[in-house]
């Protein structure tokens, strides 16, 4: 399976989805959400300043015309709105325009919308790698600095809702670290054991757990076997579980930037499914983003 297959598993969704997009007023955003338009794979709704929405996207040659403008006088009333119609069903999940993660998410975790949920809000990666033999689904990279237990366990639990959409069922999950053997002075390995014990006990489901591992033991069956290490996800991971916002965001640009992979990221924790795209992106990394948001919605 490849990572345009996202695309594919979106376009055959019975009904299509319409998404929400808070401060429209951004080229970059306009452009991913017309392709997304385009190409058949979601319906949208541009909160903003409609004046200059019209213009961006006629100094861009942005197609918008079978979009909705819903016509705001802030970016903070933009967001308010946008998220009062996905609470109110008008539309089905918001992405971020022109303004900063933190100012969506910040009315999105308001409780009179009731989006919010116990859970943890993560991002969500997933990687189409040449050298790794499927796609990799890989968190958190860019939200949770520094997870605790409890967090990295919401963590699984999002990248499996994930994995599922895919189509890929009970995923081998691998939690990772400097090393593959429990050490007391590392929190990231003890974490790792204690997890993977909770799974062979059944608090946490859907999926085979292990860990700790080193990422070259996750993702190589030489480089386990080289270190004696039988385990059925070694070597097989479909879920990566990072140590901290650090290995994470660095081994999302290193994939991006310097092994050239193809990627899409949702924002998962809430009762919706949160679009953000960054202007680093590639406009098929933008696209692959939204269709996969759409997928988890």
């Amino acid at each position: 399976m490849r990572i345009n297959k996202i695309i594919e598993l979106t376009k055959n969704l019975e009904t299509k989805k319409t998404i929400g997009v808070a401060a429209a007023e951004d080229d970059v955003v306009l452009k991913a959400v017309s392709r997304a338009v385009k190409e058949g794979i979601c319906n949208a709704v541009l909160y903003g300043n409609e004046n200059k929405i019209k213009e961006i996207a006629q100094e861009n040659n942005i197609d918008i015309s079978k979009m909705e403008i819903v016509h705001c006088n802030s970016n903070k009333e933009s967001v308010i709105k946008t998220i009062e119609d996905v609470s109110a069903g008008k539309t089905d999940l918001p992405m971020k325009g022109h303004i900063t993660t933190g100012e969506l998410l910040s009315v999105y975790l308001k409780e009179e919308y009731g989006l919010r949920t116990k859970g943890t809000i993560n991002l969500v990666s997933v990687f189409d790698i040449e050298k790794y033999h499927k796609l990799l689904i890989v968190t958190d990279a860019g939200m949770v600095i520094a997870p605790t237990l409890e967090q990295k366990v919401d963590s699984i639990n999002n990248a499996v809702k994930v994995a599922n959409s895919l189509g890929i069922q009970n995923p081998k999950v691998a939690i990772v670290g400097a090393l593959e053997k429990v050490n007391p002075k590392m929190q990231a390995t003890m974490d790792a054991a204690i997890i993977t014990q909770m799974n062979r006990r059944g608090q946490i489901k859907g999926c085979i757990v292990d860990g700790p591992f080193a990422m070259d033991n996750a993702i190589s069956k030489e480089a386990a076997e080289h270190k004696g290490i039988k385990s059925e996800v070694a070597g097989d991971a479909d879920i990566v579980i990072m140590p901290d916002i650090e290995a994470g965001n660095i081994f999302y640009k290193s994939m991006v930037f310097l092994a050239g992979s193809s990627v899409a990221s949702t924002i998962l924790g809430g009762k919706k499914p949160v679009v953000l795209t960054s202007r680093a992106d590639s406009d098929d990394a933008k696209l692959l983003s939204i269709a996969l948001s759409v997928l988890l919605a």
